[in-house]
């Protein structure tokens, strides 16, 4: 971030697939995006460095990127923000971890759910964001964009020298090609940071994907 900028980005990457869990830190107030996996670890977290959670921002509803939030709203009863397309993923959360994990996981479903509407604007306490549909790799896919901090949360649409796989049911590889150019519009000096991987910027993949 730049030095005048109050916002800070905390990067933990979390659980058998490291999807990673941002803390969105503005003085002691802290939005979590994609709350990931290792819910002890999260509120560990919270606590240790004394952080008020205002809310969770899902990217969109796959398991590894959500696993935690229910656990997590057991101690702090915020809302979980969701594009309800993807609704349908954080109903079948349990099943899709045992699934790809190969083993049984406690899974507790959130309870608290505010639905996203596309492109559109949020403000949560002092943060003001973006919403910008990124739909693709799920149905639901959004992405959140930080103006005034130059930052963009792709979860699993963009990483650093890749895209999201749509080779799933309701994935839809046309519809990732359109996102990735409404994301290569915004100004080439934003910050990437990814559902997985390390941070990268606008230029850096438009140039890599010839946009």
């Amino acid at each position: 971030m730049s030095s005048g900028s109050k916002m800070k980005i905390l990067t933990f990457p979390l659980g058998q697939l490291q999807a990673n869990c941002y803390f969105v830190v503005n003085d002691k107030d802290c939005l979590i995006i994609d709350p990931a996996d290792e819910a002890p670890f999260i509120l560990e977290e919270l606590q240790r460095r004394n952080f008020r959670l205002t809310g969770m921002l899902v990217t969109h509803g796959h398991f590894d990127h959500v696993m935690a939030a229910g656990e997590i709203q057991l101690s702090f009863p915020v809302p979980l923000y969701i594009n309800s397309k993807d609704l349908f993923l954080i109903r079948r959360l349990k099943e899709t971890a045992k699934h790809f994990l190969h083993y049984d996981p406690a899974v507790i479903e959130p309870t608290i759910i505010k639905n996203l509407e596309n492109e559109n604007s949020l403000k949560i306490k002092n943060f003001k964001l973006k919403i910008i549909s990124t739909i693709g790799h799920t149905p639901g896919s959004v992405s959140y964009f930080f103006p005034g901090e130059k930052a963009v949360f792709t979860g699993d649409t963009l990483f650093r020298q890749a895209i999201g796989r749509t080779d799933l049911s309701y994935s839809s590889g046309e519809e990732l090609a359109k996102s990735l150019v409404k994301l290569f519009q915004l100004p080439s000096d934003v910050s990437v940071y990814p559902g997985h991987g390390s941070v990268t910027t606008i230029g850096q993949e438009a140039a890599l994907f010839h946009f």
